[in-house]
């Protein structure tokens, strides 16, 4: 049996050499999951770890060296401060995404009445649909994608966090029918070029193409939500979309084509990159 603090050692030494980024917080994340106990606890004493229990431990280090996304290894990640489950074959959250969420909180939704109803497209594990559905607890959530798998963790992820939500398996709005129904539809869509996949780092290519290919300009999603959207929106309802990196001169041509959103609104992210789009509904 190795003690602790060199098995966190070895382990970081390995990672390193396999040109993981963060190798010595990679390996403390895998032995405190192992060990189920918090990270600082890891440094607390000095006991030898189990056999089993290391066995486990470079099995995961050895996944994480191929590539596999630390995410996936340990079936779960952090976002707006919520654990969400999470499984191969399901976009992992980023945290940029965390801007999408923070816009539509501070949004004036109060005025689409006592229960405004938002839509969550593409819901993956459901980080966003949650995140917002534990600050507004007023309104009725919905989300839908055209994963089942995604529904699924999605629907774990909602009583994990205690919230309710309809979920819903549709390509993009195929599985509605009700008309000028939503008060604000909300969506991280797949906006990476088709071209520019095989270039991404590594551990992207362990993630679901579906959920990152926008086809040969980054912008078949964003055509095909904003186009459809006004149909599912009541009059003055909001349409919330995050945008890849300077995307936002390129969507803004697709809103101008449209007949009845306007754009209304840009946020920034932490780096002033243009993150999020804010349209409104014509009435």
């Amino acid at each position: 049996m190795e003690k602790k603090v060199i098995l966190l050692s070895s382990g970081s030494s390995f990672l390193a050499k396999k040109g993981v980024a963060n190798a010595k917080g990679d390996a403390e994340i895998f032995l405190s999951h192992i060990l189920n106990c918090p990270r600082i606890e890891l440094y607390l004493d000095n006991l030898a770890v189990e056999e089993r229990e290391s066995r486990h431990f470079w099995d995961l280090l050895t996944k994480r060296a191929r590539g596999v996304p630390l995410q996936y290894l340990v079936g779960s990640t952090e976002f707006m401060g919520l654990e969400f489950k999470i499984s191969p074959g399901v976009f992992i959250p980023r945290p940029e995404t965390e801007i999408l969420v923070e816009a539509v909180l501070g949004l004036q939704l109060t005025v689409y009445g006592l229960e405004p109803k938002i839509l969550d497209i593409g819901t993956g594990c459901g980080n966003i649909a949650i995140s917002i559905a534990r600050s507004l607890r007023s309104a009725r959530f919905f989300a839908c994608d055209i994963s089942d798998s995604a529904l699924q963790l999605t629907k774990e992820n909602c009583s994990l966090n205690k919230v309710r939500i309809c979920l819903l398996q549709s390509n993009l709005f195929s599985a509605f029918k009700k008309k000028g129904f939503f008060s604000l539809i909300v969506s991280n869509p797949p906006y990476v070029n088709t071209q520019e996949i095989p270039g991404l780092i590594r551990e992207i290519h362990h993630e679901p193409k579906l959920a990152l290919d926008g086809g040969r300009d980054g912008l078949f999603y964003y055509r095909k939500i904003i186009n459809q959207a006004p149909v599912y929106l009541e009059d003055r309802g909001l349409l919330v979309l995050e945008i890849g990196d300077n995307q936002k001169p390129l969507v803004q041509e697709i809103f101008a084509q449209s007949e009845r959103l306007s754009l209304i609104k840009t946020v920034r992210d932490y780096n002033d990159v243009e993150r999020v789009v804010i349209a409104q509904k014509t009435a």
